[in-house]
C-alpha cells in the first residue's frame, strides 16, 4: 500500500508512486489522434507521452476507439510497450476499446465500424486488430455471442478484459468475469442505469458469484461530467479496493474549444465538455489526471492516500504490477511524483531520475 511521505523538500511535499490509470484513459490529446493511420503515430505517442509527465504521470496506456481493420492493422505497430524516461511517460500497452461492443451504447463510436463476433471467435479478433504483441487491455460488451471464448484466448495470453459500452444485465457480467474479465470501463457510462431488480454491470461492485479470491476493478471518469459526485461516492464506498481513476482523455486535451478529430469522427469541445459534434454525446473528457485525483478527493471526501491509490496503486494491481508500479516498496521502479498540501504537481520522477519540475520548485 502506498503510505510513504517525505519531508524537507518545500515545507510539508508528499511522495506517492503515481502512474497513468491505463484503462480507456488516452486516445490522444493535444492534437494526438492515436485512431488515426498516419506513418507518424509513434512520434505522436511521444509527444502526448512528453507532455502528460507535467500532470504526474509517469506511465499509460494509449487508447484506441473503434476503427475499421486497417486503422489498427496500421496504428498498433507503431505503438510498442516502452519505458519512461526524460523523454516520456512509459507506454504500458496499448486499450482497444471496440469494436466489439453493443450498438445501443456505442457512445461515441461510430456505429458503421462496429462488429459481432462471428463463427470462428478469435479468429475474427485477430482479423480485426492484427497481432496482439503490443495489446494490454480490450473492452468488449459481454452479451455479444461466443463472448466467453474471446475472453477467455484473450486472457489466457495476458490481456486483460474489460467489460463497458454494453447493455449486460448482472449474469452476462457474471459470467464473464467468470470467464476471466477484471475491469468495467468507465463505470456508469455507456451501460445500463442501475435497476434495483438486476443492477446490470454495476451489481459487480457487490456481486457474490465472482470466483473465490477475484477481486473486479473499475474505472471512473472523475472530471466534473461524466460522473455525478454522488455516483463517485456510490461507487467509492460499496467498493474502494476496486476504484480506478481513468481520464479517458480525447486528442483534445490541451487545446481548447473547437471542432477536433476523435477517430473517424469529429468531436466538439464547449468549455470542459467534448461532445460528437453536432450531437450531445458525450466523446470522452479533456481533463488530465491531476485534475482527476483533485476532484475525487473532494467529491468523495476520502483520505489523500485514497484518492492517490486510486490512480496508481489500484491500475498497477489491476495490470499485475504491483511489484513494479503503485508503490514505493524496495525493489519497484522508483516512478513518483512531488505534490504540494493541495495536491498540485511539483515534480515527477521515473526510475528515481526528475523528468518535469514545476517552475515555481525550481526556484
Amino acid at each position: 500500500m502506498v503510505r510513504s511521505r517525505a519531508r524537507g523538500w518545500r515545507s510539508r511535499e508528499r511522495a506517492l508512486s503515481t502512474m497513468r490509470p491505463p484503462l480507456s484513459v488516452a486516445t490522444g490529446g493535444f492534437g494526438i489522434d492515436f485512431s488515426q493511420a498516419t506513418e507518424e503515430v509513434g512520434s505522436g505517442v511521444a509527444l502526448v507521452a512528453q507532455r502528460i509527465l507535467s500532470h504526474g504521470v509517469t506511465s499509460f496506456c494509449p487508447t484506441l476507439v473503434t476503427s475499421p481493420p486497417e486503422v489498427y492493422h496500421k496504428v498498433l505497430p507503431q505503438i510498442p510497450v516502452k519505458s519512461g524516461g526524460p523523454h516520456g511517460a512509459g507506454v504500458l500497452g496499448v486499450h482497444l476499446e471496440g469494436p466489439f461492443i453493443s450498438r445501443e451504447k456505442r457512445g461515441a463510436h461510430p456505429e458503421a465500424h462496429l462488429r459481432s463476433f462471428e463463427a470462428n471467435a478469435f479468429h475474427d479478433v485477430l482479423a480485426t486488430y492484427g497481432p496482439l504483441d503490443n495489446v494490454r487491455i480490450v473492452t468488449l460488451a459481454p452479451e455479444l455471442g461466443r463472448s466467453h471464448e474471446v475472453i477467455q484466448a484473450l486472457t489466457a495470453r495476458g490481456i486483460c478484459v474489460s467489460l463497458g459500452h454494453s447493455v449486460a444485465d448482472l449474469q452476462a457480467a457474471e459470467e464473464a468475469v467468470q470467464s476471466g474479465a477484471t475491469f468495467i470501463t468507465h463505470l456508469f457510462n455507456a451501460m445500463l442505469p442501475f435497476h434495483h431488480r438486476d443492477p446490470g454491470i454495476v451489481g459487480l461492485l457487490t456481486s457474490d458469484r465472482l470466483p473465490p479470491g477475484r477481486q473486479i476493478f473499475y474505472g471512473m471518469i472523475s472530471d466534473g461530467m461524466h460522473t455525478n459526485p454522488a455516483a463517485l461516492r456510490i461507487a467509492h464506498r460499496a467498493h474502494p479496493q476496486g476504484l480506478v481513476l481513468v481520464t479517458d482523455a480525447i486528442p483534445a486535451l490541451g487545446l481548447g474549444n473547437g471542432r477536433h478529430t476523435l477517430g473517424q469522427q469529429e468531436v466538439e469541445v464547449d468549455g470542459l465538455t467534448a461532445y460528437v459534434a453536432g450531437t450531445k454525446t458525450l466523446s470522452g473528457s479533456i481533463t488530465p489526471m491531476d485534475v482527476c485525483v483533485r476532484h475525487f478527493l473532494q467529491a468523495t471526501g476520502c483520505s489523500v492516500e485514497s484518492a492517490l491509490e486510486a490512480a496508481s496503486l489500484h491500475p498497477a494491481q489491476l495490470l499485475g504490477l504491483e511489484k513494479r508500479k503503485g508503490t514505493l516498496d524496495f525493489g519497484a521502479d522508483a516512478d513518483f511524483v512531488m505534490l504540494d498540501d493541495s495536491l498540485h504537481i511539483q515534480a515527477t520522477y521515473i526510475s528515481g531520475e526528475l523528468v518535469w519540475q514545476a517552475e515555481e520548485a525550481r526556484q
